[in-house]
């Protein structure tokens, strides 16, 4: 955690594309976060697919920085596609080492979730798919607003940045909400 006025948010991308629609929306939520809330985007890039061989071995140092990262923020917002009606088995694969950890990164940590896809229901299945996991994880996950970018390729200019007004209304109003949640757990739990 960071000192009581700085509000540090892990940025997670479901996608591993470099242009993709998410990791731009993730951008966006950085830039409309609230004053005193900033952003810092965490990758599971390098985590190995998960092996209870290789946790026996030694832990991947991608794991273990990752859930430094996450257990040091005071709140995750993450930004995935839907891959086959669910999550991305990249961002998959990162909960499953994540939650084998002694030290539950997760565990009572304030979480937004927000997709962008070209269909129209945008990530509606993959976010249920998700809160599951993050509820098994003991996670805080902000209820509402729910945000579903979908027909992303009207809402995103030729650079793919979100351009959409609606949508970045709608993204502004969640970063807002996740401020008041990371606030009230915080006087909860007597941090920060």
């Amino acid at each position: 955690m960071t000192d009581p006025g700085q509000l540090e948010v892990a940025g997670l991308c479901g996608s591993l594309r470099a242009a993709s629609y998410n990791r731009s929306a993730l951008q966006a939520a950085g830039q409309l976060m609230p004053a005193g809330m900033n952003l810092r985007v965490a990758s599971f890039v390098e985590i190995p697919i998960y092996c209870a061989d290789e946790q026996e071995r030694a832990w991947p140092s991608a794991v273990l920085a990752l859930g430094d990262a996450i257990a040091q923020a005071d709140a995750v917002l993450i930004c995935s596609p839907e891959y086959n009606f669910s999550v991305p088995g990249g961002l998959k694969n990162a909960l499953d080492w994540l939650s084998r950890l002694p030290r539950q990164p997760f565990k009572g940590k304030p979480v937004a979730i927000m997709g962008a896809a070209t269909g129209p229901v945008g990530t509606a299945r993959m976010q249920y798919d998700l809160r599951r996991i993050l509820q098994f994880l003991d996670a805080q996950v902000l209820l509402k607003p729910e945000i579903f970018i979908g027909n992303a390729k009207a809402k995103f200019d030729d650079e793919g940045k979100l351009v959409d007004e609606t949508t970045l209304k709608f993204i502004g109003d969640q970063m807002t909400a996740l401020e008041r949640l990371i606030r009230r757990e915080q006087a909860v739990n007597g941090a920060g």
